[in-house]
C-alpha cells in the first residue's frame, strides 16, 4: 500500500465510522444533529484521527480497535472549530469553503453542537460496545489522555490564551507556550493515544509525543505563514484575519522569512523522534506533506 493509499484508507475509515457513532436520524432535536453533521462532514484533512491510527498501527495494535478513539479526537477538534469561528472568540464567516456553523444556524445552535461533538466523544470512547478487545487500562488511558489535552491545560486552555494575548506584544516562547496547548495537545494526544492502544512502552510513548509536538509547532507556523500568503480560495477560509484581529502568530513574532526556515528546521527534528519506530515510511511522508501543504 502506497503512502496516498494508507491516507485515503484512514480517512475512509474515520468518515465510516463517525457516521455510526453519530447517525443522522430523524430526531425532534434533528436541527442540533443537522449542526453537528455539518461541521463534521465539512472536508477536515482528519490529521489527529490519523496520527492516533498510525501511531496504533506501528505500535503493533490493529487499527479497528482504535477508531472510537480516533473518532473521538475528531469530534473534539471540530468543536473547538465550531467555538472558535464564534463572534465571542476568532468571528469567522468562512470555514472549509463554506459558510461558519453559526452563519448557518445560528450562535446558539452553533454553541449547543461544539458541546454536543465534546459530549458525543466521551460518549464513544466510553461506549461498552466500541471496547469489545481493548485492554481496559490502555482504554482508559488512551481516554484519559484526549480529555486532559482538550481541556484547561491543552487545548482549551491555549484558546483562552489565544485571546488574552491579542494585541500584547509577546516573542517566540510565548508563541510556542500558547500554539502547543491549543494545536499541539491534540496532535501529541493523538500520537500518546495511539501508542498507548497499541500496546507500546513508555519509552517509545516519548519518543512518540516529542514528534507530535514538534509536528504540531510545524504545523501552526505554517498555518500562520498561509493566514499572510495563502489562497484564500484554496484555503477555504479568510486570510489575513491573524493581523486584522491582532493575533499573537509567529509570523507576527519572528517575521515570514524566518518562519519559512523554522518550518524546514522542525520538521527534520520532529522526524528524528521517528527513529526508535520502525515502518515511519507513512509518517514521514505524512510529516512532510504537512509541513509544505498550501490549505
Amino acid at each position: 500500500m502506497n503512502d496516498q493509499s494508507r491516507l485515503d484508507l484512514y480517512i475512509k475509515l474515520v468518515e465510516d465510522a463517525l457516521e455510526r457513532y453519530i447517525p443522522n436520524t430523524p430526531v425532534a432535536q434533528g436541527r442540533l444533529i443537522d449542526a453537528m453533521h455539518y461541521s463534521l462532514f465539512a472536508g477536515g484533512k482528519r490529521i489527529r484521527p490519523v496520527l492516533l491510527l498510525e501511531f496504533c498501527r506501528i505500535a503493533g495494535g490493529e487499527i479497528e480497535r482504535a477508531l472510537p478513539f480516533a473518532c473521538s479526537l475528531e469530534m473534539i477538534h471540530t468543536y473547538s472549530l465550531i467555538h472558535d469561528d464564534l463572534p465571542a472568540m476568532d468571528d469567522d464567516t468562512q470555514r472549509r469553503g463554506r459558510p461558519c456553523n453559526h452563519k448557518v444556524f445560528g450562535e446558539a445552535t452553533a454553541i449547543l453542537a461544539g458541546d454536543a461533538l465534546l459530549t458525543a466523544a466521551f460518549e464513544t470512547m466510553l461506549d461498552a460496545d466500541n471496547l469489545e478487545g481493548i485492554d481496559p487500562t490502555a482504554a482508559l488511558s488512551a481516554a484519559h489522555t484526549i480529555a486532559w489535552a482538550s481541556g484547561a491545560y491543552g487545548m482549551a486552555g491555549g484558546q483562552q490564551l489565544d485571546l488574552d494575548f491579542e494585541g500584547v506584544p509577546q516573542d517566540f516562547h510565548t508563541a510556542s507556550l500558547v500554539h502547543s496547548m491549543k494545536t499541539g495537545a491534540l496532535f501529541c494526544a493523538a500520537a500518546e493515544a495511539g501508542c498507548l492502544l497499541g500496546g507500546a512502552d513508555k519509552s517509545l510513548i516519548n519518543y512518540a509525543i516529542s514528534y507530535a509536538n514538534y509536528l504540531g509547532l510545524v504545523f501552526q507556523i505554517q498555518d500562520d505563514i498561509l493566514n499572510v500568503t495563502g489562497d484564500q480560495e484554496l484555503l477555504g477560509k479568510s486570510v489575513g484575519t491573524d493581523v486584522l484581529n491582532e493575533k499573537l502568530t509567529f509570523v507576527k513574532v519572528l517575521g515570514l522569512s524566518r518562519c519559512k526556515e523554522l518550518v524546514e528546521e522542525l520538521t527534520q527534528t520532529s522526524l528524528m523522534y521517528l527513529e526508535p519506530f520502525s515502518d515511519t515510511g507513512f509518517l514521514i511522508w505524512l510529516t512532510e506533506r504537512l509541513a509544505h501543504r498550501k490549505q
